[in-house]
Protein backbone atom coordinates (compact mmCIF):
# COMPACT_ATOMS: atom_id res chain seq x y z
CA UNK A 1 0.00 0.00 0.00
CA UNK A 2 1.35 3.30 -0.78
CA UNK A 3 -0.30 6.48 0.33
CA UNK A 4 0.72 10.39 -0.28
CA UNK A 5 -1.06 13.33 1.38
CA UNK A 6 -0.79 16.59 1.09
CA UNK A 7 -2.75 19.55 3.01
CA UNK A 8 -4.75 21.23 1.45
CA UNK A 9 -5.57 23.60 4.79
CA UNK A 10 -9.64 23.31 4.64
CA UNK A 11 -9.82 23.02 8.33
CA UNK A 12 -12.09 20.03 8.31
CA UNK A 13 -9.56 17.93 10.87
CA UNK A 14 -9.96 21.01 13.23
CA UNK A 15 -13.47 20.81 13.38
CA UNK A 16 -15.69 18.43 15.72
CA UNK A 17 -12.70 15.86 16.78
CA UNK A 18 -11.70 15.82 20.33
CA UNK A 19 -7.76 15.79 19.52
CA UNK A 20 -5.72 13.28 22.34
CA UNK A 21 -3.46 15.17 24.56
CA UNK A 22 -0.45 14.83 26.34
CA UNK A 23 -0.36 15.35 30.13
CA UNK A 24 1.82 18.21 29.74
CA UNK A 25 0.00 19.74 26.66
CA UNK A 26 -3.76 18.96 28.84
CA UNK A 27 -2.07 21.12 31.66
CA UNK A 28 -1.33 24.01 28.62
CA UNK A 29 -4.80 22.92 27.10
CA UNK A 30 -6.49 24.12 30.16
CA UNK A 31 -3.98 26.80 31.30
CA UNK A 32 -5.31 28.41 27.78
CA UNK A 33 -8.75 28.54 28.56
CA UNK A 34 -9.92 25.09 26.78
CA UNK A 35 -12.06 22.72 27.91
CA UNK A 36 -10.41 19.09 28.25
CA UNK A 37 -12.63 15.63 28.09
CA UNK A 38 -11.45 12.52 29.49
CA UNK A 39 -12.46 9.29 28.04
CA UNK A 40 -12.14 6.17 29.57
CA UNK A 41 -11.93 2.40 28.26
CA UNK A 42 -10.89 -0.83 30.08
CA UNK A 43 -10.22 -4.53 29.71
CA UNK A 44 -9.40 -7.20 32.43
CA UNK A 45 -6.01 -9.01 32.69
CA UNK A 46 -7.79 -12.36 31.45
CA UNK A 47 -8.17 -10.58 27.98
CA UNK A 48 -11.89 -9.78 28.35
CA UNK A 49 -12.48 -7.13 25.70
CA UNK A 50 -9.01 -7.17 24.12
CA UNK A 51 -8.03 -9.20 20.70
CA UNK A 52 -4.68 -10.56 21.45
CA UNK A 53 -2.92 -9.46 19.01
CA UNK A 54 -3.88 -5.49 20.42
CA UNK A 55 -2.57 -6.92 23.81
CA UNK A 56 0.92 -5.41 24.06
CA UNK A 57 -0.03 -1.92 22.91
CA UNK A 58 -3.33 -1.64 25.11
CA UNK A 59 -1.46 -2.63 28.16
CA UNK A 60 1.88 -0.74 27.66
CA UNK A 61 -0.81 2.61 27.44
CA UNK A 62 -2.93 1.34 30.56
CA UNK A 63 -3.03 1.68 34.12
CA UNK A 64 -3.25 -1.22 36.27
CA UNK A 65 -5.80 -1.16 39.11
CA UNK A 66 -8.46 -3.24 41.42
CA UNK A 67 -12.04 -3.81 40.00
CA UNK A 68 -13.97 -5.98 42.83
CA UNK A 69 -11.85 -9.49 43.31
CA UNK A 70 -9.63 -8.94 40.05
CA UNK A 71 -7.34 -6.35 37.52
CA UNK A 72 -8.21 -4.04 35.38
CA UNK A 73 -6.40 -2.18 32.81
CA UNK A 74 -7.65 1.36 32.22
CA UNK A 75 -6.41 3.57 29.28
CA UNK A 76 -7.50 7.14 30.16
CA UNK A 77 -7.45 9.69 27.40
CA UNK A 78 -7.32 13.38 27.79
CA UNK A 79 -8.07 14.67 25.12
CA UNK A 80 -8.72 19.09 23.47
CA UNK A 81 -12.74 18.90 23.27
CA UNK A 82 -14.15 20.52 19.98
CA UNK A 83 -17.84 20.57 19.54
CA UNK A 84 -17.58 22.79 16.46
CA UNK A 85 -14.16 24.15 15.51
CA UNK A 86 -10.93 24.37 17.61
CA UNK A 87 -10.95 27.56 19.25
CA UNK A 88 -7.57 27.95 17.68
CA UNK A 89 -8.88 28.51 14.32
CA UNK A 90 -8.50 31.78 12.99
CA UNK A 91 -11.27 33.64 10.22
CA UNK A 92 -9.26 31.86 7.61
CA UNK A 93 -8.96 28.18 9.23
CA UNK A 94 -6.01 28.67 9.93
CA UNK A 95 -4.05 27.20 13.18
CA UNK A 96 -3.29 30.13 15.80
CA UNK A 97 -0.81 28.03 17.72
CA UNK A 98 0.52 26.55 14.70
CA UNK A 99 3.97 26.18 16.28
CA UNK A 100 2.85 24.41 19.54
CA UNK A 101 0.21 22.64 18.31
CA UNK A 102 -0.57 19.40 19.84
CA UNK A 103 1.44 16.12 18.78
CA UNK A 104 -1.54 14.45 17.45
CA UNK A 105 -2.30 17.75 15.50
CA UNK A 106 1.13 17.33 13.93
CA UNK A 107 0.70 13.64 13.22
CA UNK A 108 -2.51 13.65 11.40
CA UNK A 109 -3.43 12.21 9.20
CA UNK A 110 -1.38 9.09 10.26
CA UNK A 111 -2.37 7.05 13.25
CA UNK A 112 -1.07 6.97 16.60
CA UNK A 113 -2.45 3.00 16.91
CA UNK A 114 -0.30 0.61 15.48
CA UNK A 115 -3.74 -1.25 15.03
CA UNK A 116 -5.32 0.82 12.68
CA UNK A 117 -4.31 1.39 9.12
CA UNK A 118 -4.64 4.87 7.84
CA UNK A 119 -7.75 4.67 5.64
CA UNK A 120 -8.17 8.08 3.51
CA UNK A 121 -11.70 7.57 3.21
CA UNK A 122 -11.93 7.70 7.11
CA UNK A 123 -10.58 11.01 6.98
CA UNK A 124 -12.19 14.29 6.78
CA UNK A 125 -9.88 15.55 3.89
CA UNK A 126 -10.59 16.09 0.37
CA UNK A 127 -10.17 13.86 -2.47
CA UNK A 128 -7.15 16.70 -3.79
CA UNK A 129 -5.02 16.42 -0.57
CA UNK A 130 -4.39 12.36 -1.31
CA UNK A 131 -4.00 12.73 -4.85
CA UNK A 132 -0.81 15.19 -4.35
CA UNK A 133 2.45 15.88 -2.32
CA UNK A 134 5.01 13.47 -0.59
CA UNK A 135 4.72 9.65 0.09
CA UNK A 136 3.37 8.97 3.29
CA UNK A 137 3.10 5.03 3.47
CA UNK A 138 5.16 2.86 1.06
CA UNK A 139 4.74 -1.10 1.20
CA UNK A 140 2.54 -0.53 4.29
CA UNK A 141 5.50 1.52 5.89
CA UNK A 142 5.89 5.28 7.13
CA UNK A 143 8.34 6.28 5.23
CA UNK A 144 8.69 10.25 6.91
CA UNK A 145 11.31 10.01 9.10
CA UNK A 146 10.27 13.02 11.13
CA UNK A 147 6.52 12.01 11.17
CA UNK A 148 7.63 8.48 12.22
CA UNK A 149 9.62 10.17 15.41
CA UNK A 150 6.39 12.07 16.41
CA UNK A 151 4.23 9.13 16.52
CA UNK A 152 6.91 7.28 18.86
CA UNK A 153 6.56 10.04 21.14
CA UNK A 154 3.24 10.44 21.41
CA UNK A 155 2.99 6.66 22.23
CA UNK A 156 5.71 6.98 24.52
CA UNK A 157 3.57 10.00 26.03
CA UNK A 158 0.73 7.69 26.75
CA UNK A 159 3.31 5.64 28.46
CA UNK A 160 4.85 7.90 30.76
CA UNK A 161 1.58 9.72 31.49
CA UNK A 162 -1.22 6.95 32.44
CA UNK A 163 -0.19 6.14 36.19
CA UNK A 164 -0.46 10.22 36.89
CA UNK A 165 -3.47 10.70 34.32
CA UNK A 166 -5.07 7.36 36.62
CA UNK A 167 -4.30 9.68 39.95
CA UNK A 168 -6.08 12.95 38.17
CA UNK A 169 -8.82 10.34 37.77
CA UNK A 170 -8.82 9.45 41.19
CA UNK A 171 -8.63 12.65 42.61
CA UNK A 172 -11.47 14.17 39.95
CA UNK A 173 -13.57 11.43 41.50
CA UNK A 174 -13.81 9.65 37.95
CA UNK A 175 -13.26 5.94 38.67
CA UNK A 176 -15.97 4.07 36.15
CA UNK A 177 -14.32 2.77 32.46
CA UNK A 178 -16.01 1.36 29.52
CA UNK A 179 -14.68 -2.06 28.28
CA UNK A 180 -12.63 -1.78 24.97
CA UNK A 181 -14.77 -2.44 22.11
CA UNK A 182 -17.90 -1.67 24.07
CA UNK A 183 -17.60 1.88 24.63
CA UNK A 184 -16.18 4.80 26.46
CA UNK A 185 -16.62 7.04 29.11
CA UNK A 186 -16.41 10.36 28.70
CA UNK A 187 -16.10 13.28 31.32
CA UNK A 188 -15.58 16.82 31.37
CA UNK A 189 -14.90 18.05 34.86
CA UNK A 190 -14.19 21.60 35.52
CA UNK A 191 -11.13 22.68 34.38
CA UNK A 192 -9.58 24.87 37.32
CA UNK A 193 -10.06 21.33 39.27
CA UNK A 194 -8.52 19.70 36.52
CA UNK A 195 -5.84 21.60 36.66
CA UNK A 196 -5.26 21.19 40.47
CA UNK A 197 -5.41 17.76 40.31
CA UNK A 198 -2.92 17.89 37.58
CA UNK A 199 -0.81 20.01 39.82
CA UNK A 200 -1.25 17.36 42.66
CA UNK A 201 -1.22 14.29 41.02
CA UNK A 202 2.34 15.20 39.70
CA UNK A 203 3.84 16.10 42.88
CA UNK A 204 2.27 13.25 44.84
CA UNK A 205 1.92 9.76 43.29
CA UNK A 206 -1.47 7.78 44.87
CA UNK A 207 -2.12 4.34 45.11
CA UNK A 208 -4.44 3.25 42.29
CA UNK A 209 -7.88 3.79 42.88
CA UNK A 210 -11.01 0.94 42.09
CA UNK A 211 -12.61 0.83 39.09
CA UNK A 212 -15.92 -0.37 37.66
CA UNK A 213 -17.17 -1.13 34.82
CA UNK A 214 -20.09 0.63 32.56
CA UNK A 215 -21.63 -2.04 30.18
CA UNK A 216 -23.92 -1.85 26.99
CA UNK A 217 -25.81 -4.87 27.93
CA UNK A 218 -26.77 -8.20 30.64
CA UNK A 219 -24.60 -10.79 28.17
CA UNK A 220 -21.33 -8.14 29.12
CA UNK A 221 -22.03 -7.46 32.21
CA UNK A 222 -22.18 -11.61 33.65
CA UNK A 223 -18.87 -11.85 31.35
CA UNK A 224 -17.25 -9.45 34.17
CA UNK A 225 -19.24 -10.42 37.05
CA UNK A 226 -17.68 -13.77 36.69
CA UNK A 227 -14.27 -12.78 36.27
CA UNK A 228 -14.40 -11.14 39.22
CA UNK A 229 -14.82 -7.40 38.55
CA UNK A 230 -17.56 -4.63 39.98
CA UNK A 231 -19.91 -3.66 37.55
CA UNK A 232 -21.77 -0.20 37.47
CA UNK A 233 -25.38 -0.38 38.72
CA UNK A 234 -26.43 3.30 39.41
CA UNK A 235 -27.27 6.20 36.74
CA UNK A 236 -24.45 8.14 35.90
CA UNK A 237 -23.85 10.81 37.81
CA UNK A 238 -20.83 12.67 36.00
CA UNK A 239 -19.92 10.89 33.04
CA UNK A 240 -21.80 9.98 29.66
CA UNK A 241 -21.37 6.18 27.94
CA UNK A 242 -20.71 6.00 24.39
CA UNK A 243 -21.61 2.93 22.95
CA UNK A 244 -19.58 1.26 20.04
CA UNK A 245 -22.04 -1.17 20.16
CA UNK A 246 -24.09 -2.19 16.71
CA UNK A 247 -27.51 -1.29 17.42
Amino acid sequence: MNTQFSCVGCGKCCSDHHVPLTLDEARQWAADGGNVIVLVEGFLGNGIGLPALQREHAERRSAIVPSGNTEAYVAITFAAYNAGPCRNLDEDQLCRIYERRPLVCRIYPMEINPHIPLNPAAKDCPPESWEQGPALIVGGECVDQELAELIRRSRQADRDDIQTKEAVCGLLGIHTTALKGDGFTAYLPDMNAFAAAIEQATEQPSIANEWVFHVSGLDIAEQLLDAGARIATEVPANYAFISLRAA
